[in-house]
Formats: C-alpha cells, sequence, structure tokens
C-alpha cells in the first residue's frame, strides 16, 4: 500500500528524468505536498501516479524524494529524487550550497542597486499558518539579486536563494521596500491584488548530478499567466534573459 494517495489528474510537466531523479515544472495553484486542505489534489499526489514504487520506496525518512518546495501560488522547477543515492548526494548538495536555485519575480519598485545580496535572518514563526519574519532571533538568509528590467511602474528581479529558508525570497524582497506583486502575507493590501497570483517564478535550477556526475541546468520560461502583469506594468524581460534562463550571481549588499 502507498503512503501517499495516488491523483493521475495532478498534470505537471517534466524536464528532465532518469533513473535516479525528475527535474518537474510546478504550476501555480498546485502545493507541493500534502497538508491541510490539500490531502490528494497536490504534486506529490501526481509524482506518486507515475512513480509511486520508487517514491515509497524512499520512505517518509527521505521526503518520498522530495528534496525542497516551493509555496502553492510559486510556479517553478522542483528536483525530486527517484532513489535512495540520489536523495542522499542531493540531501548533501543543497546543504552544503552546490544547488543553485533562480526565480524571477516582479516587484512594486527596484531595489536601491542594480544588484546586490540581502542578509538578513529569517525567523519561522508558527500560527494558522506559518509565516516568516527578519529577526535577529531567526537563522542566517543570504539572497542575491539583479535587476532585469525597471520602469516607474515596477520592476523585475531575478534572485538567488543562497539559504533556503521559509518565504525567503519573498520575505527579502519586502524586506527592502520591494514587495512582489500578488504576495498575500508580505505585501501591502494594495499589491495583493497588483497581480492574478503571486509574480514569482522558480525559472531554473542547476546541480551536479549525484550519480553520474553529470551536469543538470533546468530552465523555464517566462510563465504566460504573469504575461499581462509585464505588459500593464510595461516591462518586458530581456530576450537574451529568456533564451537562456538567466543566472545571474548579484553582488554588492543591501542592509
Amino acid at each position: 500500500m502507498l503512503s501517499v494517495e495516488p491523483n493521475p489528474r495532478v498534470r505537471f510537466k517534466v524536464l528532465h528524468e532518469d533513473a535516479h531523479l525528475l527535474v518537474v515544472l510546478k504550476p501555480a495553484g498546485l502545493a507541493t505536498q500534502p497538508g491541510k486542505g490539500h490531502a490528494a489534489d497536490t504534486l506529490l499526489n501526481g509524482l506518486f501516479a507515475v512513480h509511486g514504487a520508487a517514491l515509497q520506496q524512499l520512505g517518509k525518512a527521505r521526503d518520498f524524494g522530495l528534496l525542497h518546495r516551493l509555496d502553492r501560488m510559486t510556479s517553478g522547477v522542483l528536483v525530486v529524487a527517484l532513489s535512495k543515492d540520489a536523495y542522499d548526494g542531493l540531501r548533501s548538495a543543497f546543504e552544503t550550497r552546490r544547488v543553485r536555485k533562480f526565480y524571477w519575480a516582479v516587484t512594486a519598485k527596484a531595489p536601491n542597486r542594480p544588484s546586490g545580496t540581502i542578509n538578513r535572518p529569517i525567523l519561522e514563526e508558527e500560527g494558522e499558518r506559518k509565516t516568516a519574519r527578519v529577526s535577529p532571533r531567526g537563522k542566517p538568509a543570504l539572497t542575491a539579486y539583479r535587476v532585469l528590467a525597471a520602469g516607474p511602474l515596477g520592476a523585475i528581479i531575478e534572485c538567488r536563494p543562497v539559504t533556503g529558508r521559509l518565504h525567503q525570497v519573498r520575505l527579502h524582497l519586502s524586506s527592502i521596500g520591494c514587495p512582489i506583486l500578488g504576495d498575500d502575507e508580505y505585501a501591502p493590501p494594495a499589491l495583493r491584488r497588483a497581480a492574478p497570483r503571486l509574480a514569482l517564478h522558480a525559472h531554473r535550477i542547476a546541480f551536479g548530478h549525484p550519480v553520474t556526475g553529470d551536469k543538470i541546468d533546468a530552465r523555464t520560461p517566462w510563465p504566460k499567466d504573469l504575461a499581462g502583469v509585464l505588459k500593464r506594468l510595461r516591462l518586458q524581460l530581456p530576450i537574451k534573459e529568456e533564451a537562456r534562463g538567466g543566472g545571474g550571481e548579484g553582488a554588492g549588499e543591501e542592509s
């Protein structure tokens, strides 16, 4: 008997697949794993419909192959292990920061500097739902960023979270006065309705294959459901960025 209910109606796109791992594209609105209010309609339920035997073999101790998560309203790439060797190798790579993740965010304005790093500790808070805030009592959190496009109505920012704290990109951008449009937790009320959903997309993930050593670099284009936001803000992702999926490292410092 499988521990997670398979659901073949859950749809997702596969960007890379081999015997040891998958890289998939999670659509916005789909929770990553079962939880309150989402018992059988998550990405993991969909994964179990196709790879249930392999994921069950990994068991709860290895999170049924899940190595990281995306918020329900965030779209983008996720890597999922299908073997114990892949899970253990990738877990080590995440812990030692050898997995590079890149996000595109549409914000209310651009930061003061065109590129930089946000180095502010994040404290998780328990409640009806998990949230986080910048606090000296929190865990170290580091996000590199660079501005890809900016205008009087908003900006497109690429972020690379070096650490992996709860809501890190959302909270860090908000903390420097650049909240993400559509963010119902960390943006002012007026900006929560400025996009059809959270304007955040995990567009790229790059890492060394934990078993074969091959370089995996999975990239996705700008999400179609956010195209109208850019048009309204008169912003355009640079053609070369869309073509190659970006990948800037960021430099400098935002205190």
